[in-house]
C-alpha cells in the first residue's frame, strides 16, 4: 500500500524467525513444542513501484489480504506468550489450534475467492449457498476448486498438523503441497520467511513459468490469515539461481511417513 501511495519509490521487505529470544527453557510440554518446529530463517524481497522496473522483476503483487479474528478469546490465545508454573517465559500453544486455523481459514478464503476465481466456481459457491441459506438443505458448504486459480502454492509450514489440515480442507494434491511439505522437512517452521522458502523451491525446479499466479497464505498468532497472489511476468530458470535449495534440490522431494506418493517433478 505504500508503494501504491508514493509512486516511483522501492520498498525492502525482510522476513525473519529469531528463535533466541522466543527459547523456551522449562518443562511445560505445551510450550517445548515450539523448540522443536520453529528453526531461524530469513529472507529479502525488494519491491518496486518504478514502471520501468517491469522488464526485470520476476512477479507483479496482484492481491494481498489479511484476516485477523483475535476478537475471539479463543483464537487471540491459541498461540500465546506467557509464563509457565515456574515463571519461565514461553509460548504456549493451545489444544483449540486446529480447530481456530481452520475457522479463520474459511473467513479468510470467503474473502480471497470473489478476487480470484472463474466465474464457474463463483456460480457454484452461490447455488450452494442458496441452497444451504434459502432452500435450507442439509448440505456441506461448497470449497471452491482453488486449483483452476493458482498454478503454484506456497502454504505456511506451521507443522505437519496444519499442512495435513490444509490439503484436506483444500483439497490440494500431494503436488501442490511438496513444496511445503519439503519446505517443514528441510528447514522447519522459519515463520514469516517460510512462504518465500518455498517459492524458491518451486523455482529451483523449475516450475514457475509466465503467467504463472503463486498463491502465498501464511498464518501466525492474533490469530491471523495473510494471502498474496503473485503473477509471473517471466520463466524462472534455475540455472540463473542462486537460492536456498540449489545445491540439493535433484535430491528433493523425499518421501515422508505421513505422505508417501510425492510426485517428482
Amino acid at each position: 500500500m505504500q508503494l501504491q501511495a508514493h509512486p516511483n519509490s522501492y520498498a525492502l521487505v525482510l522476513s525473519t524467525e529469531n528463535q533466541i529470544s522466543s527459547l523456551y527453557k522449562g518443562n511445560n510440554p505445551s510450550m517445548l513444542l515450539t523448540n522443536c518446529l520453529f528453526r531461524m530463517g530469513g529472507s529479502a524481497a525488494l519491491l518496486s513501484s518504478h514502471p520501468s522496473d517491469r522488464s526485470r522483476s520476476k512477479y507483479q503483487l496482484v492481491h494481498s489480504l489479511r484476516t485477523h479474528v483475535g476478537a475471539d478469546d479463543s483464537s487471540y490465545q491459541c498461540v500465546f506468550q506467557e509464563e509457565d508454573e515456574k515463571e519461565i517465559v514461553g509460548v504456549k500453544l493451545s489444544k483449540d489450534l486446529m480447530n481456530v486455523a481452520r475457522d479463520a481459514l474459511r473467513v479468510h478464503i470467503t474473502s480471497l475467492g470473489p478476487l480470484v476465481l472463474p466465474i464457474s466456481e463463483k456460480l457454484k459457491y452461490v447455488k450452494n449457498l442458496v441452497e444451504r441459506k434459502i432452500l435450507k438443505k442439509k448440505i456441506e458448504p461448497y470449497m471452491p476448486n482453488f486449483k483452476l486459480a493458482f498454478d503454484q502454492f506456497c502454504m505456511h509450514t506451521g507443522g505437519r498438523a496444519v499442512l495435513d489440515r490444509m490439503q484436506k480442507s483444500l483439497e490440494l494434491d500431494d503436488f501442490h503441497m511438496e513444496p511445503s511439505r519439503m519446505t517443514l522437512y528441510r528447514y522447519g517452521n522459519t515463520s514469516s520467511s517460510s512462504v518465500w522458502y518455498e517459492l524458491s523451491y518451486c523455482e529451483a525446479k523449475g516450475r514457475v513459468k509466465k503467467g504463472h499466479k503463486i498463491w502465498q497464505m501464511a498464518f501466525g498468532s492474533g490469530f491471523k490469515v495473510n494471502t498474496a497472489v503473485w503473477y509471473a511476468l517471466k520463466n524462472v530458470d534455475p540455472k540463473s539461481l542462486k537460492n536456498a535449495w540449489m545445491d540439493e534440490i535433484d535430491d528433493f522431494p523425499v518421501p515422508l511417513p505421513m505422505n508417501k506418493h510425492m510426485i517428482k517433478a
